[in-house]
């Protein structure tokens, strides 16, 4: 049976063969909890762990200490906010954070706003990007963190990660950036970029889902986190439960791959964008949304005017897999967050299409896609 084109892959990605080759030993062979230090079982997925732990330090320029494994960027998120506001509570309860973040960030900082903290959240530019003197204006005294994402997952704009850190650090502010978007897709440094705590997962570079991991600071400052989960003392005591060794395995070969691949594939990405939309600009209405070229490679975001967005989505669902937002607040029925933050309408923002072309995507697929994207907006704006 014929199946759509992927392209959607900032909601997922399909796991590499690779990954799941260098996963399944940890499933049925070497199974032990790698808490299990008295025996060899133990020690064989303590040594997995450590593998990528320290694959996960180096793709970052962190030390393997200050690698946290979690469920998924959302807990490390949670994790992250939750854990300095209750830490860092009795010097200051400003947290500021932008408009276009992920639900996995702004919904722990409205959930804040009930227990007293105030949640400043800025406003980005049309390109959506952060006004650094906006930010600047907004911090106070009593400001502990500045949570701004990497990468956005729905634009794919990417921000301005190591002047943010600067302004942070000249004020004494923790800085926590989500990479879940950008782990394996853009170079990351720590110590370049001043950041505190780093949100990551697997599943958007072709890992498993259900894993992700948290860097916190260790020195230069320490960075102090509140547990959000008790049980066990595991990882330094910030997130216990027993480790998810085969998926911890599958992460560290992920980042390996991604990292080996990133400019050879950032390339073959890039040329494969441009061609989508090179042709798709030709499209009476359209609008690019997002910053024309600070964005993933692989990411092209759209809105059309006279267009009904979901008649636009149903016309294409059984040609091509693409969405019109985050995939993670799919339930909702209101416009992209991100997309009116950008200005739009609310009319435009539902007119929008988000492609995540991918590691599996090919040319002759994209000049398919622009071709059927091209026939049903004509049709629809005949309409």
């Amino acid at each position: 049976m014929h199946r759509p084109i992927y392209l959607d892959n900032h909601a997922t990605t399909p796991v590499d063969k690779r990954v799941v080759d260098a996963m399944i030993p940890y499933f049925t062979e070497h199974f032990g909890n790698p808490s299990s230090i008295n025996h060899q079982y133990g020690w064989e997925a303590e040594a997995a762990v450590k593998k990528t732990r320290d694959t996960l330090a180096k793709a970052i320029n962190a030390s393997p200490e200050e690698i946290i494994f979690t469920s998924g960027a959302t807990e490390a998120n949670n994790l992250a906010i939750k854990g300095v506001a209750e830490a860092y509570f009795q010097k200051g309860q400003h947290i500021i954070t932008l408009a276009t973040e992920h639900n996995a960030v702004l919904d722990p900082c409205k959930y804040l706003e009930t227990l007293g903290f105030e949640i400043t959240i800025l406003p980005v530019q049309k390109d959506g990007l952060i006004n650094l003197d906006e930010l600047e204006k907004a911090i106070r005294p009593e400001t502990i963190l500045v949570s701004i994402m990497a990468a956005n997952n729905e634009i794919g704009v990417i921000q301005p990660l190591a002047e943010i850190g600067k302004i942070c650090r000249a004020h004494d502010i923790i800085f926590h950036t989500d990479a879940a978007q950008a782990i394996g897709k853009i170079p990351l440094d720590v110590q370049i970029s001043q950041i505190d705590l780093m949100s990551l997962t697997a599943h958007k570079i072709y890992g498993p889902k259900g894993i992700g991991a948290l860097y916190v600071r260790r020195r230069n400052p320490r960075v102090k986190l509140a547990a959000q989960q008790h049980g066990g003392g595991h990882e330094r005591g910030m997130r216990s439960g027993t480790l998810y060794t085969p998926q911890i395995v599958g992460f560290g070969k992920a980042v390996e791959i991604a990292l080996a691949e990133l400019e050879q594939e950032n390339r073959r990405l890039t040329q494969l964008r441009n061609k989508l939309w090179e042709r798709l600009s030709k499209i009476k209405g359209i609008h690019l949304n997002g910053h024309p070229t600070q964005r993933l490679a692989g990411n092209l975001n759209i809105s059309i005017e006279r267009v009904d967005g979901a008649a636009l989505l149903l016309g294409l669902q059984s040609i091509m897999a693409v969405s019109s937002g985050s995939a993670c607040s799919s339930t909702t029925t209101a416009p992209s967050h991100v997309l009116t933050a950008l200005g739009h309408s609310e009319k435009l923002a539902y007119a929008s299409i988000r492609f995540g072309i991918g590691r599996f995507n090919t040319a002759e697929e994209i000049d398919t896609v622009a071709q059927q994207v091209i026939l049903t907006v004509q049709s629809l704006q005949r309409m």
